[in-house]
């Protein structure tokens, strides 16, 4: 059974992968509209992708914590970049994964923090 997901500033390979997977996603190139896609609509697991504009997913981290929104998020980091991580957990982030990553360790982390939400 697939998952509700919506990812922000995500990879096309990212993506595609989750869509061959089964899941339902939604998906924001900006830290705004993600936001408002995530007050409006229950996701099982969110999925933020730091490598591109990192401080914009904090953004989106912060906010949503702030609204009360507490689907699980996973954050896709840059190699090496332990600050990175950190400030992104302490934003609110329930996980981190560091690219590039095997995409069957990146699916068994949604399906962990889905089954932690429910």
């Amino acid at each position: 059974m697939g998952l509700r997901i919506l990812v922000v500033q995500a990879q096309p390979a990212t993506v595609a992968g989750l869509q061959r997977e089964g899941h339902a996603l939604d998906s924001a190139s900006e830290g705004d509209d993600a936001i408002l896609l995530a007050t409006e609509r229950d996701y099982d697991v969110i999925v933020v992708d730091l490598t591109q504009h990192p401080s914009d997913g904090y953004q989106v981290c912060q906010a949503l914590r702030t609204r009360g929104r507490w689907s699980p998020i996973l954050l896709l980091t840059a190699p090496r970049r332990v600050e990175e991580r950190i400030e992104g957990l302490d934003a609110g982030a329930d996980d981190c994964l560091e690219t590039p990553f095997a995409f069957q360790e990146f699916s068994a982390r949604l399906r962990a923090l889905a089954r932690r939400r429910r």
